[in-house]
């Protein structure tokens, strides 16, 4: 995956809170990345109301 392409929000690996449970099934762009906690990279995604957020790679999907 790649900055600036469009990715769209499969599933939710943890416990979210409400505003990014909202994201599951909405398109994004990323934005950037993200060293996670040494078990990988997550991916920065913004969404058109201007919030972003990360997730896990497994997360997402290409668009």
């Amino acid at each position: 995956m790649e900055i600036g392409q469009k990715v769209k929000v499969v599933r939710l690996r943890d416990r979210v809170s409400p505003p990014i449970v909202k994201k599951l099934g909405q398109v994004g762009i990323i934005q950037g990345y993200k060293v996670t906690d040494g078990a990988g990279v997550g991916v920065v995604v913004l969404f058109d109301d201007n919030f972003s957020t990360w997730f896990f790679e497994d997360e997402i999907k290409l668009v």
